[in-house]
């Protein structure tokens, strides 16, 4: 049977003391709604339907750059009357034969396999319930169940603030997320009253309606609370933040990597690790990053969409960005290598070295103090301390290149374009603008001039 999401996305978040919608703000640097979408297409949703209110623009504007697809169907909520009335604006795009799965933007952390669990909960004719047992379920709404052939069915949903002094002491707690026909949802959902302490109308007061027609309610149930946790404010996206993290630092150590404290690593986006990973502690990983075997990462290194490949070593504060580092190379400490840069195998870029849209080749080192950018650098060359390519005249940018066994010799300026050959050696200090053969020496200094008698400048009285 198809499947349908509606995610619940229009609240304004007041309590979040911000301009932006509540379900964008980030957990590990996604809006908390991009992590719903993500689990409905992982359970192969046909169609998944985003209810907006507040800040629609913004909304749609941000999901359709970060999660395009034409599965995606953004529904507008004008009047925000309930979380009833809020499913129900999805009613017109709903089929009568689809399951209907309801998720809320604002809860990120719910795993896929917690939802799967649900979907294969359903029964034929009925409904899934996902409920959490809380040891304080103050502001949930309450799972009420009833002897009917000899187990304890559910009944119904009282909420908080309409539930009995017995009722409240009912600590099976309704997380809001369910899955039903479509036919069936739509109907109930036409027939809901406001007539509560709210004044709105509950999606939960479906579940009375399912059982009024004798339907089997089933229930499934997360592993973990964090897994239904919402946020409403900035402390409680911080909870989630540092659960998810948790979460993730769990994942990469079962999977054989090594964090010196699991408690100091953010990811935020997906981190691939080989076998004999180590991570050092105060290290970020955004978008998309892989690290190959026997890779070491040192502290307060920040790693980008790049691939790191087997028995490199990054050495700490350094920040590599759409980089590619083959194997056997070293980087850092302190060094940043920037989108479009290349390590070849066995190359070694040391402290304070910049690199950007430059390929280092292999063996090639650059230990101290250097700028490469757009440049060209072939194998075994030797790259002095304050050396610089000069690659921009304030309107283009141009290439350096760099022969084979090259010997560069420190505080030269390689001024752009220009190429210097193979075996080729520049002496230190040098500035070069023009061509150098292989195995030619280029020295380009200006002829040393010592004053007699000079006076150093002193200041005004």
């Amino acid at each position: 049977m198809s499947l349908s999401v509606v995610i619940l996305a229009a609240g304004k978040g007041t309590r979040m003391r911000s301009s932006l919608p509540k379900v964008l703000h980030n957990v590990a640097d996604k809006p908390m709604v991009g992590h719903v979408i993500d689990s409905a297409r992982q359970l192969g949703a046909s169609n998944i339907y985003v209810v907006y209110g507040f800040g629609g623009d913004v909304l749609k504007a941000t999901l359709t750059k970060d999660n395009t697809g034409d599965d995606l169907t953004f529904v507008e909520q004008v009047e925000q009357l309930g979380t009833g009335h809020a499913v129900d604006q999805a009613s017109p795009f709903l089929t009568d034969e689809e399951d209907v799965l309801v998720l809320y933007g604002d809860v990120p952390l719910t795993k896929v396999s917690t939802l799967e669990s649900l979907l294969a909960a359903k029964p034929d004719d009925g409904m899934a319930l996902l409920t959490v047992h809380l040891a304080n379920p103050m502001g949930y709404g309450r799972i009420v169940r009833e002897e009917i052939a000899g187990q304890q069915q559910v009944v119904g949903i009282i909420e908080q603030k309409d539930a009995s002094p017995e009722q409240l002491k009912i600590n099976e707690a309704n997380t809001g997320i369910l899955l039903a026909n479509g036919g069936d949802i739509k109907r109930w959902l036409s027939n809901l009253s406001s007539d509560n302490a709210q004044g709105e109308y509950y999606l939960t007061d479906i579940i009375a309606a399912a059982h009024g027609e004798g339907k089997t309610i089933a229930t499934a149930h997360p592993e973990t609370e964090i897994e239904v946790e919402g946020a409403n404010n900035r402390v409680q996206l911080a909870t989630l933040e540092r659960a998810y993290q948790a979460r993730i630092a769990q994942e990469l150590m079962i999977a054989g990597a090594s964090l010196r404290d699991p408690a100091r690593i953010d990811v935020r986006g997906k981190l691939t690790t080989g076998t004999e990973v180590s991570i050092d502690i105060n290290c970020i990983f955004e978008g998309k990053v892989t690290l190959g075997d026997n890779v070491l990462v040192g502290a307060n290194c920040i790693i980008k969409n790049s691939t790191i490949a087997d028995n490199v070593e990054i050495k700490p504060n350094s920040v590599i960005e759409n980089a590619v580092i083959e194997a056997d190379c070293s980087v850092g400490p302190f060094a940043r290598i920037r989108p479009g840069s290349v390590m070849k195998q066995d190359s070694h870029i040391g402290n304070f070295v910049e690199m950007k849209n430059t390929t280092l080749g292999e063996g090639t080192k650059a230990g101290h103090l250097s700028y490469l950018g757009n440049a060209d650098i072939g194998s075994k060359v030797n790259v002095g301390a304050g050396t610089i390519t000069c690659n921009y005249d304030g309107v283009n940018k141009s290439t350096t290149t760099i022969g084979d066994n090259a010997f560069i010799g420190s505080n030269s300026s390689l001024v752009a374009p220009v190429t210097i050959g193979a075996s080729a050696t520049i002496g230190a200090g040098s500035v070069i603008t023009k061509q150098v053969e292989d195995n030619d020496l280029a020295i380009g200094r200006a002829k040393q001039r010592n004053v007699v008698g000079w006076q150093r400048p002193v200041k005004n009285s």
